[in-house]
């Protein structure tokens, strides 16, 4: 007989532990009811990133010194920097300065240690390409200022207003 009703009094306490924890996910789903979702319509509305975001690099040629910082402080060995040594100024000339954006992993470190703050991370982020090659930055495509993702939604809803009427 005492078997018996310690064994329902385990019975109800386990099924009492049971409706608490679905009680707790009824809760949670209770909750997120009144929000709001949380879904872009990717090619017509962009993220904004956060303020700390690193995306693509932005390099300024006529600031570059050619000290190679860059190069040493990135744990790859990432930015290939092409220099001429003047003698006559007895200065470092920058020939040319790329970066492989498919290899890099965007720690920012190169950014970060730039005694002229020639490099500065954009908001970039949409660098898909089918080919691998096309991601080799070179002083030109570094030089080019992207669109800030702002002022792509403003471009894109200015076109969907303009097809619409």
């Amino acid at each position: 007989m005492f078997n018996f009703l310690t064994s329902i009094k385990t019975y109800t306490q386990d099924s009492l532990k049971a409706a608490k924890y679905i009680g707790q996910g009824f809760m949670v789903t209770f909750d997120h009811i009144n929000r709001k979702p949380i879904s872009f319509q990717y090619p017509y509305e962009k993220l904004i990133p956060s303020e700390r975001f690193r995306g693509r690099i932005h390099f300024e040629f006529d600031k570059c010194i050619a000290c190679e910082v860059c190069v040493r402080v990135c744990p790859i060995n990432l930015p290939v920097v092409d220099w001429n040594y003047q003698k006559g100024v007895k200065k470092k000339q920058l020939k040319s300065y790329s970066i492989d954006f498919g290899v890099c992993i965007f720690c920012g470190n190169c950014v970060e240690y730039c005694p002229t703050n020639c490099l500065s991370m954009t908001e970039d982020y949409e660098l898909s390409v089918y080919d691998r090659h096309e991601l080799n930055y070179d002083n030109f495509a570094l030089g080019r200022f992207p669109l800030s993702t702002f002022d792509e939604q403003l471009i894109i809803s200015n076109i969907n207003y303009n097809i619409r009427t």
